[in-house]
């Protein structure tokens, strides 16, 4: 069954190979062109420059956050300041621990290793790399039963960085063996205006200060999802407009996508409605919402919440999922007259 997410204009997933090459222009390669997430970057400067200055490699990273705020471009541009080679591959790709170690062999001094999705590291693969991070060596075991015997391999010096959605599902040992670990934080309107403005601009887009304000209050806080928009306003613009992108064509170019002015779509909708019509805004609980929806936990923890709660359209309790006073008002509902039923939301978050 073809995954809803993938339709998803609003997705922070990456949809096809197509879209990964024209992002990839749009990513900036210097520190200095990075927009956003100022007190990663402002550290990651002082980081990259000392390991300059000793001649070493940087210590090893981790990026933790929703996907789509820059994990990657960032991770880009940090081995384009230390002047080395990047190495991209994620946690499901990695199948066996022997796959990690052709990898780990291949690197020189310094170089970057990005693996994404880290927390989907398998367990053998992991434990290879406490080794790897540490010591700088691994050990192979080559061959089975009383024949086999095993080989301590040296490694380059390398930075290896981790980028996860999911922090808590990294184990103790490998989170531990990170000198700097960073969070990314959902953008503001105003850092996504100066990206639109920035991609439209290498796009060769004409774009007006109202559309670029109006997308920008629409893009849930995420790069990815902005520049998706205004690629996706483009298309309008240039087929039912003039191919300038003003308010009238961004207007309809949203309507047309279900996207309302609060950047929420029709499954955002669709959970904040079922807590308010069958279960009188909650509290329900995770699992009861993604059967009732027909996604996985997953999904919903991942790829709808961050948002919702940033909205503050959504509070997470131990009780459960509770839509607060604001969605109903949003969805155009009258919300209870008293917080009885919203007094859950200010219990201790799960």
């Amino acid at each position: 069954m073809t995954d809803e997410r993938d339709e998803r204009i609003v997705s922070t997933d990456r949809l096809d190979v197509m879209e990964d090459r024209e992002d990839a222009n749009l990513r900036p390669r210097r520190i200095s062109e990075y927009i956003g997430q100022k007190n990663v970057t402002d550290n990651l400067q002082v980081y990259i420059e000392a390991a300059s200055l000793r001649g070493d490699a940087l210590d090893h990273v981790l990026f933790y956050g929703p996907p789509g705020l820059g994990k990657t471009t960032l991770a880009g541009i940090i081995a384009a300041e230390l002047g080395v080679d990047l190495r991209i591959t994620s946690g499901p790709a990695i199948e066996r621990a022997g796959d990690l170690a052709a990898i780990l062999t291949n690197l020189n001094e310094k170089d970057v290793l990005f693996i994404d999705e880290i927390h989907r590291l398998n367990r053998s693969a992991e434990e290879i790399l406490y080794s790897a991070m540490e010591d700088y060596e691994i050990d192979m075991v080559i061959g089975k039963g009383p024949s086999a015997k095993s080989y301590r391999i040296d490694l380059a010096k390398f930075t290896l960085i981790g980028a996860t959605t999911r922090a808590g599902s990294l184990s103790a040992p490998l989170r531990d063996r990170f000198g700097i670990i960073s969070k990314f934080e959902m953008y503001t309107p105003g850092e996504l205006a100066e990206i639109i403005r920035r991609s439209a601009r290498l796009l060769n887009i004409a774009i007006d200060a109202e559309s670029l304000t109006e997308l920008a209050r629409r893009s849930r806080g995420t790069p990815r999802v902005a520049n998706r928009l205004l690629k996706r306003v483009r298309d309008f613009a240039q087929v039912k407009g003039t191919g300038v992108i003003d308010r009238e064509i961004t207007d309809e170019t949203l309507r047309s996508l279900g996207i309302d002015e609060m950047g929420l779509e029709g499954l955002d909708r669709d959970i904040l409605r079922l807590i308010i019509d069958k279960f009188s805004g909650g509290p329900v609980g995770i699992d009861t919402i993604a059967a009732a929806i027909g996604e996985e936990r997953v999904t919903i923890e991942d790829v709808y919440e961050p948002y919702l709660m940033q909205a503050g359209f959504l509070h997470r309790t131990k009780q459960g999922r509770i839509a607060s006073r604001d969605a109903w008002l949003h969805l155009g509902l009258t919300p209870p007259e008293t917080d009885a039923q919203l007094s859950f939301a200010y219990d201790e978050a799960e």
